[in-house]
Formats: C-alpha cells, sequence, structure tokens
C-alpha cells in the first residue's frame, strides 16, 4: 500500500512493486487481489498497474491486515486440545482471555493510523517525493 501510495516515477506494476519488496511477483498480485476484494485497491483487467481506490488517509492499517490475512487472529490456539488433560480442557478458555485484550490492543493501535501516516514517516526518514492527493 505504501508503494501504491508513492509519487514515484514508476508504473505500479507487480514487476515493480516486487522488485521493491524483494518478493517473486506472483506474491504482489495475490496480495493486490486481496486488497482489491477489500476495496482498497483498483486493478483493470489487462492493464498494468494498481492504485488506491480511496485517500490514503482514509485507509487505516487494520483494514490492510483484515485484508490479507485469512486469519486476522495473532495468536492461534491448537482448537482441540485433551479432554482428558486437567490443562488441556481449559486451556483454550484461559488463553483466549489473555489474547484477547492483545488482539483488541493490535487492533486498535492498528484503527489509529492511516496509510497517510505511514508515507509520511516515510517520507521523513528516507525523503520520498509527496504523493498525488495527499
Amino acid at each position: 500500500m505504501a508503494l501504491l501510495g508513492s509519487d514515484m516515477d514508476h508504473e505500479k506494476t507487480s514487476d515493480w512493486m516486487a522488485t521493491s519488496i524483494g518478493v517473486n511477483p506472483v506474491i504482489v498480485r495475490n496480495m493486490t487481489g486481496m486488497l482489491r476484494r477489500a476495496g482498497l485497491v483498483r486493478t483493470h483487467r489487462g492493464v498494468a498497474g494498481a492504485h488506491a481506490s480511496k485517500p490514503l488517509s482514509e485507509i487505516t492499517l487494520l483494514e490492510v491486515f483484515k485484508a490479507v490475512e485469512a486469519e486476522s487472529e495473532i495468536f492461534s490456539i491448537h482448537p482441540r486440545p485433551s479432554g482428558d488433560c486437567p490443562i488441556g480442557c481449559h486451556i483454550k478458555v484461559t488463553l483466549e482471555h489473555a489474547f484477547g485484550g492483545a488482539q483488541t490492543a493490535m487492533e486498535e493501535q492498528l484503527a489509529r493510523v492511516t496509510m497517510e501516516d505511514i508515507l509520511r514517516d516515510l517520507r521523513a526518514a528516507r525523503r520520498l517525493p509527496a504523493a498525488v492527493g495527499t
């Protein structure tokens, strides 16, 4: 999303983004598809490139996280511990209580940060050119 919001002199293709990120372009295309299905990115079939579908000030990190994470829970708990074990039969509810607070805190923090905030911090750190429309 940060690359899509930047005003660098490149068409925002999956190949270009993959080079910048250091991954295979297929991964970028898959992530772009997830962001598109969440309504965060616009693409056009047969046309290279992607664009943010709304102003970066309206896209939060929580929206991005939920768009690209199949399981938006940061902690996973084994679903079938032994019911015969005095620890196993209670571990799930005990951990859900402890992890639930951490999950809530993370989501609240991500909801407060926009992609515009991220780009502003990147520009300050790397002196990137100003993005269009920010």
